[in-house]
């Protein structure tokens, strides 16, 4: 049975509720074939709208916090060397993950650590794939200590996506694979790691948050 993601909840019910009264509506004034085609219209509706709360379950077999994992579920648009100015204020490799409104929208740890920066940023609603929808969109900005690195990783909203969610706070402990948040209706997750990361993704590729590995630290 498909689990759905908590953030769902609320909205299903409101949009289910919305869809019965415009049926009921059809139902009074229309006749029986235009209420069977709103019907099927709203049911489908319906399971876009589901699908995008979807909450499979993704175990990690083996944890290893040298390991990089997708935080996301989605494709990669950006494997570069770029200037973070917001936390490092040096070069870090960039690898961005772009999230369709037909991936999972669950945001996942990609190492275990302490949270030792958090920021939230009210902010623009560019398209994800806008060079500067990192620095100027709505976002969070979240570093993660393994003991030995740091990693940066920032969820972006877009032009349809302007719910971020987020479940962690600055000093928190947290494990490699658990949620730390969700972006309702797609976007993007940026990581920024070291420049001696050793990337194991290409551009264009699709990757599975807690499946894919991004890449390993030396």
């Amino acid at each position: 049975m498909m689990k759905i993601h908590k953030e769902g909840h609320k909205m299903l019910i409101v949009f289910a509720f919305l869809l019965a009264i415009i049926n009921f509506g059809v139902a009074q004034f229309a006749s029986p074939l235009v209420l069977q085609i709103s019907t099927v219209i709203s049911f489908i509706l319906f399971l876009l709208v589901l699908q995008f709360f979807r909450n499979p379950k993704r175990t990690i077999i083996i944890p290893d916090d040298n390991h990089i994992y997708a935080p996301a579920d989605g494709k990669i648009v950006t494997i570069e060397e770029t200037q973070e100015g917001e936390y490092f204020n040096d070069k870090r490799l960039q690898i961005s993950i772009f999230m369709s409104p037909t991936n999972v929208h669950v945001n996942r740890n990609p190492i275990g650590g302490t949270i030792n920066y958090f920021k939230y940023h009210p902010g623009k609603y560019l398209v994800a794939w806008h060079p500067k929808s990192s620095t100027e969109n709505e976002r969070t900005t979240v570093v993660i200590d393994n003991g030995k690195s740091e990693i940066l990783l920032r969820q972006i909203a877009g032009a349809v996506a302007k719910r971020i969610r987020w479940y962690i706070s600055e000093g928190d402990k947290v494990e490699q694979g658990n949620e730390f948040g969700f972006i309702k209706f797609g976007s993007r997750v940026d990581l920024f790691l070291p420049l001696d990361a050793d990337i194991q993704v290409e551009l264009g590729q699709k990757v599975r948050g807690n499946k894919t590995i991004i890449a390993k630290l030396k």
